[in-house]
């Protein structure tokens, strides 16, 4: 039975103040439950689940019985971040990442410049995924990175692309030989541009772009060219774009 003390507890881990307090977070459903079970049973912190689900998942379940919480399906849709709640539902231990220098020097990293939607802040971290990018930086003005909806959006990314939040001013001045490269409506064309395969992506808020004062750091302007009348791309759309024309010319 799910008491009100756990009820309230996985409730509040939709507010960033007390997933830092608890320094939990959520992540549900099968598929990506699934995943962390596999691959990343060190930091799970609870499970609560319905009895079918536990009986179909007994094998990779198992050495967590302690952590277990059968409940019903009315307690899960009172848990539950879903419109539609599926079957399971994660506490994890936030995971304390360490910012690997070498990384930044050698390789290529997303810094993401105020993204604000927390769909958009998942898909990206997603995208990153995809394309072999081996960590994302965050300005403290993005979504929460560990929301019940950006961990949901990742589809698993998180477990294996670092993302921090920092000031992304000192990091850039931090690192002056490296190119810093900023998706922006008035550039270089990507698919034409000079690029490298080590640097800095940078992408802005959905509506107002890059930050003048990040803005002033890029030492290259680039844009995904426009064939139609749209006014703009998605934020993930464009990161998405922007990754694929890197990866053709510098692959993995």
């Amino acid at each position: 039975m799910l008491s009100i003390a756990k009820l309230k507890l996985i409730r509040s881990l939709n507010k960033k103040k007390f997933r830092q307090k608890y320094n939990i977070f959520v992540a549900e459903g099968h598929k990506i439950s699934k995943e962390i079970l596999l691959y990343s049973k060190n930091n799970i912190h609870s499970i609560y689940c319905l009895s079918d689900w536990q009986e179909s998942n007994r094998r990779i379940l198992e050495g967590l019985e302690d952590k277990i919480n059968v409940i019903s399906e009315n307690e899960l849709k009172k848990i539950s971040f879903l419109s539609t709640p599926n079957q399971v539902l994660l506490l994890l231990e936030t995971p304390q990442y360490q910012l690997e220098d070498a990384l930044l020097s050698k390789q290529l990293t997303l810094v993401l410049d105020g993204i604000q939607d927390p769909g958009n802040l998942g898909t990206i971290w997603r995208i990153a995924d995809w394309f072999g990018i081996s960590q994302i930086i965050c300005s403290s003005t993005c979504a929460g990175l560990f929301s019940p909806k950006v961990i949901q959006s990742t589809m698993g990314a998180f477990l294996r692309v670092p993302a921090y939040r920092m000031e992304l001013l000192p990091l850039l001045d931090q690192y002056p030989d490296l190119p810093i490269y900023g998706a922006v409506m008035a550039g270089k064309n990507i698919h034409t541009a000079p690029l490298t395969g080590n640097g800095f992506i940078v992408l802005g808020n959905e509506s107002q772009g890059i930050s003048d004062p990040v803005l002033a750091k890029l030492t290259q302007r680039i844009t995904v060219p426009s064939y139609g009348k749209a006014e703009s791309l998605n934020a993930a759309v464009a990161a998405g774009i922007v990754c694929a024309v890197f990866r053709a010319q510098y692959p993995v």
